[in-house]
Protein backbone atom coordinates (compact mmCIF):
# COMPACT_ATOMS: atom_id res chain seq x y z
CA UNK A 1 0.00 0.00 0.00
CA UNK A 2 2.19 2.83 1.40
CA UNK A 3 6.01 2.73 2.49
CA UNK A 4 6.11 2.37 6.25
CA UNK A 5 5.42 6.02 8.02
CA UNK A 6 3.91 6.94 10.92
CA UNK A 7 0.35 9.59 10.80
CA UNK A 8 -3.41 9.33 11.70
CA UNK A 9 -5.83 7.76 9.42
CA UNK A 10 -9.26 7.52 9.09
CA UNK A 11 -11.63 5.09 7.24
CA UNK A 12 -15.22 5.94 6.02
CA UNK A 13 -16.90 2.45 4.95
CA UNK A 14 -19.94 2.19 2.31
CA UNK A 15 -21.48 -1.06 1.35
CA UNK A 16 -22.11 -4.68 2.42
CA UNK A 17 -20.36 -6.62 4.97
CA UNK A 18 -17.50 -7.94 2.90
CA UNK A 19 -16.41 -4.18 2.77
CA UNK A 20 -16.96 -3.92 6.21
CA UNK A 21 -14.09 -6.92 6.66
CA UNK A 22 -12.25 -5.26 4.28
CA UNK A 23 -11.87 -1.83 6.20
CA UNK A 24 -11.31 -4.28 9.05
CA UNK A 25 -7.79 -5.58 7.46
CA UNK A 26 -6.58 -1.74 5.77
CA UNK A 27 -6.84 -0.63 9.25
CA UNK A 28 -4.89 -3.02 10.43
CA UNK A 29 -2.39 -2.68 7.55
CA UNK A 30 -1.94 0.96 9.05
CA UNK A 31 -1.85 -0.18 12.48
CA UNK A 32 1.35 -2.26 11.50
CA UNK A 33 3.09 0.42 10.16
CA UNK A 34 2.71 2.59 13.11
CA UNK A 35 -0.28 4.74 12.14
CA UNK A 36 -2.63 5.68 14.64
CA UNK A 37 -6.42 6.10 14.39
CA UNK A 38 -8.10 9.58 14.08
CA UNK A 39 -10.63 10.53 16.39
CA UNK A 40 -12.71 12.18 12.95
CA UNK A 41 -11.84 12.62 9.57
CA UNK A 42 -10.98 16.43 10.11
CA UNK A 43 -8.03 15.61 12.04
CA UNK A 44 -6.89 12.83 9.72
CA UNK A 45 -3.22 12.81 7.90
CA UNK A 46 -4.79 10.11 5.53
CA UNK A 47 -8.56 9.35 4.54
CA UNK A 48 -9.28 6.24 2.92
CA UNK A 49 -13.07 6.09 1.56
CA UNK A 50 -13.97 2.29 0.70
CA UNK A 51 -17.05 2.12 -1.52
CA UNK A 52 -20.14 0.27 -2.60
CA UNK A 53 -21.12 0.23 -6.27
CA UNK A 54 -23.78 -2.24 -6.13
CA UNK A 55 -26.30 0.30 -7.05
CA UNK A 56 -26.09 4.15 -8.42
CA UNK A 57 -27.22 5.15 -5.31
CA UNK A 58 -24.28 3.47 -3.50
CA UNK A 59 -21.77 5.95 -5.67
CA UNK A 60 -23.57 8.67 -5.49
CA UNK A 61 -23.17 8.53 -1.63
CA UNK A 62 -19.46 7.57 -1.50
CA UNK A 63 -18.86 10.86 -3.98
CA UNK A 64 -21.10 13.44 -1.90
CA UNK A 65 -18.98 12.18 0.85
CA UNK A 66 -15.72 12.99 -0.77
CA UNK A 67 -17.37 16.61 -1.85
CA UNK A 68 -17.90 17.32 1.87
CA UNK A 69 -14.72 16.82 2.81
CA UNK A 70 -13.07 18.70 -0.20
CA UNK A 71 -15.99 21.59 0.86
CA UNK A 72 -14.67 21.35 4.79
CA UNK A 73 -10.78 21.67 3.92
CA UNK A 74 -11.02 24.49 1.28
CA UNK A 75 -13.04 26.69 3.75
CA UNK A 76 -10.89 25.97 6.46
CA UNK A 77 -7.91 26.83 4.71
CA UNK A 78 -6.32 23.60 6.69
CA UNK A 79 -4.19 21.04 4.51
CA UNK A 80 -6.00 18.76 2.49
CA UNK A 81 -5.07 14.75 4.00
CA UNK A 82 -3.89 12.70 1.64
CA UNK A 83 -7.42 10.91 0.21
CA UNK A 84 -7.10 6.90 -0.58
CA UNK A 85 -9.91 5.21 -2.70
CA UNK A 86 -10.85 1.84 -2.85
CA UNK A 87 -13.62 -0.72 -2.68
CA UNK A 88 -16.40 -1.90 -5.64
CA UNK A 89 -16.18 1.77 -7.41
CA UNK A 90 -12.90 0.92 -8.69
CA UNK A 91 -14.36 -0.98 -11.28
CA UNK A 92 -14.48 2.04 -13.46
CA UNK A 93 -10.77 2.31 -13.70
CA UNK A 94 -7.84 4.53 -12.44
CA UNK A 95 -8.16 6.76 -15.74
CA UNK A 96 -12.15 7.69 -15.04
CA UNK A 97 -11.78 7.50 -11.23
CA UNK A 98 -9.38 10.58 -11.14
CA UNK A 99 -11.63 12.46 -14.02
CA UNK A 100 -14.68 12.09 -11.41
CA UNK A 101 -12.86 12.59 -8.12
CA UNK A 102 -10.05 14.71 -8.67
CA UNK A 103 -9.89 15.37 -4.71
CA UNK A 104 -8.55 11.33 -4.82
CA UNK A 105 -4.53 10.94 -4.35
CA UNK A 106 -4.26 7.05 -4.41
CA UNK A 107 -6.56 3.99 -5.61
CA UNK A 108 -6.04 1.01 -3.64
CA UNK A 109 -7.31 -1.81 -6.26
CA UNK A 110 -10.05 -4.17 -4.19
CA UNK A 111 -8.08 -6.80 -2.24
CA UNK A 112 -4.70 -5.38 -2.92
CA UNK A 113 -4.43 -5.44 1.14
CA UNK A 114 -4.34 -9.12 2.05
CA UNK A 115 -4.12 -11.02 4.88
CA UNK A 116 -0.44 -10.76 6.40
CA UNK A 117 -1.44 -8.10 9.14
CA UNK A 118 -3.42 -8.03 12.59
CA UNK A 119 -7.13 -7.33 11.85
CA UNK A 120 -8.67 -4.51 13.75
CA UNK A 121 -11.73 -5.60 14.98
CA UNK A 122 -14.25 -3.05 16.97
CA UNK A 123 -16.50 -6.57 18.01
CA UNK A 124 -14.85 -8.44 20.52
CA UNK A 125 -17.51 -11.53 19.81
CA UNK A 126 -18.11 -11.58 16.51
CA UNK A 127 -16.14 -11.29 13.51
CA UNK A 128 -16.31 -11.53 10.11
CA UNK A 129 -13.73 -14.04 8.11
CA UNK A 130 -13.51 -14.09 3.95
CA UNK A 131 -13.37 -17.38 2.25
CA UNK A 132 -13.51 -15.95 -0.72
CA UNK A 133 -12.61 -12.80 -2.95
CA UNK A 134 -14.62 -12.11 -6.45
CA UNK A 135 -16.94 -13.73 -8.32
CA UNK A 136 -17.16 -16.46 -11.40
CA UNK A 137 -20.98 -16.19 -11.80
CA UNK A 138 -22.62 -14.03 -14.79
CA UNK A 139 -25.61 -12.47 -13.63
CA UNK A 140 -26.32 -9.70 -15.92
CA UNK A 141 -26.68 -6.55 -13.08
CA UNK A 142 -23.51 -7.33 -11.19
CA UNK A 143 -20.66 -5.65 -11.23
CA UNK A 144 -18.82 -8.07 -8.37
CA UNK A 145 -16.64 -9.58 -11.61
CA UNK A 146 -15.39 -6.27 -12.44
CA UNK A 147 -14.91 -4.46 -9.02
CA UNK A 148 -13.38 -7.54 -7.48
CA UNK A 149 -12.40 -10.17 -10.34
CA UNK A 150 -12.23 -13.60 -10.56
CA UNK A 151 -13.47 -16.02 -7.48
CA UNK A 152 -10.77 -17.29 -5.68
CA UNK A 153 -11.02 -19.25 -2.27
CA UNK A 154 -8.57 -18.98 0.71
CA UNK A 155 -6.74 -22.03 1.78
CA UNK A 156 -8.64 -24.03 4.64
CA UNK A 157 -5.70 -23.90 6.87
CA UNK A 158 -5.96 -20.41 6.84
CA UNK A 159 -9.45 -19.99 7.24
CA UNK A 160 -9.32 -22.37 10.33
CA UNK A 161 -6.20 -20.52 11.77
CA UNK A 162 -7.96 -17.22 11.57
CA UNK A 163 -11.11 -18.53 13.47
CA UNK A 164 -8.80 -20.69 15.82
CA UNK A 165 -7.35 -17.55 16.73
CA UNK A 166 -10.16 -15.83 17.18
CA UNK A 167 -11.96 -18.40 19.14
CA UNK A 168 -8.61 -18.09 21.95
CA UNK A 169 -9.39 -14.40 21.92
CA UNK A 170 -12.72 -15.00 23.37
CA UNK A 171 -14.61 -14.53 19.76
CA UNK A 172 -17.92 -16.81 19.90
CA UNK A 173 -19.32 -16.00 16.48
CA UNK A 174 -18.15 -15.79 12.93
CA UNK A 175 -19.71 -14.94 9.58
CA UNK A 176 -18.13 -16.53 6.70
CA UNK A 177 -18.10 -14.18 3.70
CA UNK A 178 -17.97 -14.61 -0.29
CA UNK A 179 -20.24 -13.55 -3.08
CA UNK A 180 -20.96 -16.98 -2.80
CA UNK A 181 -20.14 -19.22 -0.01
CA UNK A 182 -21.60 -22.54 -1.84
CA UNK A 183 -19.05 -22.60 -3.91
CA UNK A 184 -15.84 -22.65 -2.02
CA UNK A 185 -13.25 -24.88 -3.42
CA UNK A 186 -15.23 -24.92 -6.52
CA UNK A 187 -14.20 -22.09 -8.72
CA UNK A 188 -12.70 -22.90 -12.15
CA UNK A 189 -10.02 -20.38 -11.87
CA UNK A 190 -9.11 -20.43 -15.78
CA UNK A 191 -12.47 -18.93 -16.96
CA UNK A 192 -13.84 -16.91 -14.08
CA UNK A 193 -15.24 -14.16 -16.97
CA UNK A 194 -14.34 -13.82 -20.15
CA UNK A 195 -12.79 -11.50 -22.52
CA UNK A 196 -16.29 -10.16 -24.06
CA UNK A 197 -16.99 -9.52 -20.65
CA UNK A 198 -13.87 -7.05 -19.42
CA UNK A 199 -14.26 -5.65 -23.22
CA UNK A 200 -16.54 -2.97 -22.93
CA UNK A 201 -16.48 -2.03 -26.29
CA UNK A 202 -17.52 -5.74 -27.23
CA UNK A 203 -21.24 -6.21 -28.41
CA UNK A 204 -22.71 -9.38 -27.41
CA UNK A 205 -26.15 -10.96 -27.16
CA UNK A 206 -27.75 -12.48 -23.66
CA UNK A 207 -27.03 -15.82 -25.49
CA UNK A 208 -23.32 -15.60 -25.95
CA UNK A 209 -23.64 -15.64 -21.89
CA UNK A 210 -21.99 -18.88 -20.38
CA UNK A 211 -24.15 -20.33 -17.27
CA UNK A 212 -23.27 -19.88 -14.08
CA UNK A 213 -23.25 -23.78 -13.43
CA UNK A 214 -20.35 -23.84 -16.36
CA UNK A 215 -17.97 -22.07 -14.14
CA UNK A 216 -17.74 -23.91 -10.88
CA UNK A 217 -16.61 -27.98 -10.65
CA UNK A 218 -19.53 -30.35 -9.50
CA UNK A 219 -18.74 -31.68 -5.67
CA UNK A 220 -17.08 -35.26 -5.53
CA UNK A 221 -18.93 -36.24 -2.40
CA UNK A 222 -19.88 -33.41 0.25
CA UNK A 223 -19.09 -29.89 -1.05
CA UNK A 224 -16.12 -28.43 0.13
CA UNK A 225 -18.24 -25.96 2.39
CA UNK A 226 -19.56 -28.65 3.75
CA UNK A 227 -16.53 -29.83 4.81
CA UNK A 228 -15.82 -26.16 6.01
CA UNK A 229 -18.80 -25.70 8.20
CA UNK A 230 -17.75 -29.08 9.99
CA UNK A 231 -14.36 -28.31 10.60
CA UNK A 232 -15.04 -24.82 12.37
CA UNK A 233 -17.85 -25.95 13.78
CA UNK A 234 -15.21 -28.49 15.68
CA UNK A 235 -13.47 -25.40 17.33
CA UNK A 236 -13.66 -24.81 21.08
CA UNK A 237 -15.14 -21.78 21.74
CA UNK A 238 -16.97 -21.18 18.52
CA UNK A 239 -20.56 -21.23 19.39
CA UNK A 240 -22.52 -19.79 16.39
CA UNK A 241 -21.75 -20.12 12.64
CA UNK A 242 -23.39 -17.34 9.70
CA UNK A 243 -22.46 -17.24 6.38
CA UNK A 244 -23.58 -15.26 3.13
CA UNK A 245 -23.88 -14.81 0.57
CA UNK A 246 -25.92 -18.15 -0.73
CA UNK A 247 -26.71 -18.73 -4.33
CA UNK A 248 -30.07 -21.00 -4.91
CA UNK A 249 -28.84 -22.95 -7.80
CA UNK A 250 -26.22 -24.69 -6.17
CA UNK A 251 -27.47 -24.59 -2.18
CA UNK A 252 -26.83 -28.46 -2.17
CA UNK A 253 -28.43 -31.22 -0.64
CA UNK A 254 -25.74 -31.90 1.58
CA UNK A 255 -25.52 -28.55 2.88
CA UNK A 256 -29.24 -28.24 3.95
CA UNK A 257 -28.66 -31.65 5.98
CA UNK A 258 -25.63 -30.17 7.68
CA UNK A 259 -27.79 -27.21 8.69
CA UNK A 260 -30.21 -29.59 10.04
CA UNK A 261 -28.16 -31.38 12.12
CA UNK A 262 -25.25 -28.49 13.03
CA UNK A 263 -26.47 -26.76 16.18
CA UNK A 264 -23.58 -24.18 15.84
CA UNK A 265 -24.99 -23.09 12.17
CA UNK A 266 -27.49 -19.72 12.70
CA UNK A 267 -30.84 -20.65 11.54
CA UNK A 268 -31.16 -17.18 9.63
CA UNK A 269 -30.27 -18.04 5.79
CA UNK A 270 -30.35 -15.15 3.16
CA UNK A 271 -31.17 -16.54 -0.28
CA UNK A 272 -31.83 -14.04 -2.80
CA UNK A 273 -34.42 -14.59 -5.27
CA UNK A 274 -34.26 -11.52 -7.29
CA UNK A 275 -37.06 -11.98 -9.00
CA UNK A 276 -40.39 -14.43 -9.33
CA UNK A 277 -40.55 -13.85 -12.70
CA UNK A 278 -39.17 -17.05 -14.49
CA UNK A 279 -38.70 -14.48 -17.50
CA UNK A 280 -36.93 -12.14 -15.76
CA UNK A 281 -34.71 -14.56 -14.10
CA UNK A 282 -33.50 -15.59 -17.25
CA UNK A 283 -32.44 -12.45 -18.54
CA UNK A 284 -31.03 -11.47 -15.34
CA UNK A 285 -28.94 -15.15 -16.26
CA UNK A 286 -29.47 -16.36 -12.53
CA UNK A 287 -29.48 -20.22 -13.36
CA UNK A 288 -32.54 -21.13 -11.67
CA UNK A 289 -36.28 -20.47 -12.00
CA UNK A 290 -39.37 -19.59 -9.86
CA UNK A 291 -39.93 -23.42 -9.45
CA UNK A 292 -36.37 -24.38 -8.14
CA UNK A 293 -36.52 -21.55 -5.39
CA UNK A 294 -39.90 -22.79 -4.37
CA UNK A 295 -38.57 -26.56 -4.22
CA UNK A 296 -35.49 -25.53 -2.67
CA UNK A 297 -36.82 -23.53 0.23
CA UNK A 298 -39.82 -26.12 0.91
CA UNK A 299 -36.67 -28.51 1.34
CA UNK A 300 -35.27 -25.80 3.46
CA UNK A 301 -37.89 -25.58 5.79
CA UNK A 302 -38.51 -29.42 6.01
CA UNK A 303 -35.52 -30.50 7.23
CA UNK A 304 -34.86 -27.49 9.20
CA UNK A 305 -38.42 -26.31 10.61
CA UNK A 306 -36.88 -23.65 12.91
CA UNK A 307 -34.91 -21.76 9.62
CA UNK A 308 -35.52 -18.43 9.21
CA UNK A 309 -35.49 -16.98 5.32
CA UNK A 310 -34.38 -13.63 3.96
CA UNK A 311 -33.71 -12.38 0.01
CA UNK A 312 -32.73 -9.82 -2.05
CA UNK A 313 -35.16 -8.77 -4.99
CA UNK A 314 -34.46 -6.73 -7.93
CA UNK A 315 -37.62 -4.63 -9.32
CA UNK A 316 -37.90 -2.44 -12.47
CA UNK A 317 -35.33 -4.61 -13.96
CA UNK A 318 -35.31 -4.32 -17.85
CA UNK A 319 -38.44 -5.42 -19.55
CA UNK A 320 -40.01 -6.47 -16.24
CA UNK A 321 -43.76 -5.82 -17.11
CA UNK A 322 -46.27 -5.52 -14.11
CA UNK A 323 -47.27 -8.72 -14.58
CA UNK A 324 -43.77 -10.21 -13.77
CA UNK A 325 -43.85 -7.86 -10.69
CA UNK A 326 -47.19 -9.33 -9.56
CA UNK A 327 -45.22 -12.60 -9.75
CA UNK A 328 -42.83 -11.52 -7.29
CA UNK A 329 -45.35 -10.21 -5.34
CA UNK A 330 -47.04 -13.59 -5.16
CA UNK A 331 -43.30 -15.44 -4.53
CA UNK A 332 -43.06 -13.11 -1.57
CA UNK A 333 -46.80 -13.80 -0.02
CA UNK A 334 -46.35 -17.80 -1.02
CA UNK A 335 -42.07 -17.65 0.82
CA UNK A 336 -43.34 -15.59 3.85
CA UNK A 337 -39.74 -14.10 3.26
CA UNK A 338 -38.71 -12.35 7.38
CA UNK A 339 -36.23 -10.11 5.92
CA UNK A 340 -36.35 -8.20 2.11
CA UNK A 341 -33.16 -6.76 0.98
CA UNK A 342 -35.35 -4.64 -1.80
CA UNK A 343 -33.14 -2.81 -4.56
CA UNK A 344 -34.44 -0.11 -7.57
CA UNK A 345 -32.74 -1.48 -10.73
CA UNK A 346 -30.04 0.73 -11.45
CA UNK A 347 -27.36 0.37 -14.28
CA UNK A 348 -23.84 -0.44 -13.73
CA UNK A 349 -21.41 0.41 -16.42
CA UNK A 350 -19.36 -2.40 -18.00
CA UNK A 351 -22.27 -5.18 -16.87
CA UNK A 352 -24.09 -7.10 -19.40
CA UNK A 353 -27.38 -5.93 -18.65
CA UNK A 354 -25.98 -2.34 -19.20
CA UNK A 355 -24.80 -3.34 -22.45
CA UNK A 356 -27.71 -5.46 -23.84
CA UNK A 357 -30.76 -4.06 -21.89
CA UNK A 358 -32.84 -0.57 -22.23
CA UNK A 359 -33.34 0.56 -18.44
CA UNK A 360 -37.01 0.85 -19.34
CA UNK A 361 -38.64 1.04 -16.21
CA UNK A 362 -39.55 4.61 -15.24
CA UNK A 363 -38.18 5.77 -11.76
CA UNK A 364 -41.77 6.43 -10.35
CA UNK A 365 -42.72 2.57 -11.28
CA UNK A 366 -39.29 1.29 -9.62
CA UNK A 367 -39.88 3.55 -6.70
CA UNK A 368 -43.75 2.21 -6.73
CA UNK A 369 -42.92 -1.45 -6.92
CA UNK A 370 -40.25 -0.83 -4.15
CA UNK A 371 -42.42 0.36 -1.79
CA UNK A 372 -44.90 -2.56 -2.27
CA UNK A 373 -42.58 -4.62 -1.67
CA UNK A 374 -41.15 -3.23 1.68
CA UNK A 375 -44.33 -3.12 3.10
CA UNK A 376 -45.37 -6.42 2.25
CA UNK A 377 -42.09 -8.12 3.64
CA UNK A 378 -40.35 -5.66 5.67
CA UNK A 379 -42.46 -3.26 7.46
CA UNK A 380 -45.08 -5.93 8.21
CA UNK A 381 -42.65 -8.35 9.92
CA UNK A 382 -40.71 -5.80 11.93
CA UNK A 383 -42.03 -7.75 15.10
CA UNK A 384 -40.25 -10.96 13.73
CA UNK A 385 -37.11 -9.65 12.06
CA UNK A 386 -34.04 -12.00 12.90
CA UNK A 387 -31.26 -10.99 14.62
CA UNK A 388 -29.09 -9.61 11.64
CA UNK A 389 -25.07 -8.72 12.16
CA UNK A 390 -24.26 -5.73 10.16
Amino acid sequence: MLQTAKGTYYIKTFGCQANKSDSERIEGDYQARGYKPARSWESADEIVVNTCAVRQRAEDRAKGYLLNVVKYFNESKLPKPKIILTGCMTHHGDRKLYEILPMVDEILPVGEVGFNSKVVRRDKIHAWVPISTGCNSFCTFCIVPYSRGREKSREMKDILDEIKHLATNGYKEVTLLGMNVNSWGLEKLGIGFRKLLMDKDKKFKRSDLPSNQSQYLRPNGAPPFVRLLQAISKINGIEKIRFITSNPWDFHDELIDEIAKNEKIDRFIHLPVQSGSNKVLKIMNRGYTREDYIKLVQKLRKKVPDVVIGTDIIVGFPGETEEDFQETVNLAKQMDWKVGFVAQYSPRPGTAAWRIYKDDISPQEKKRRWEILDELINKRNLHQRPKIVS
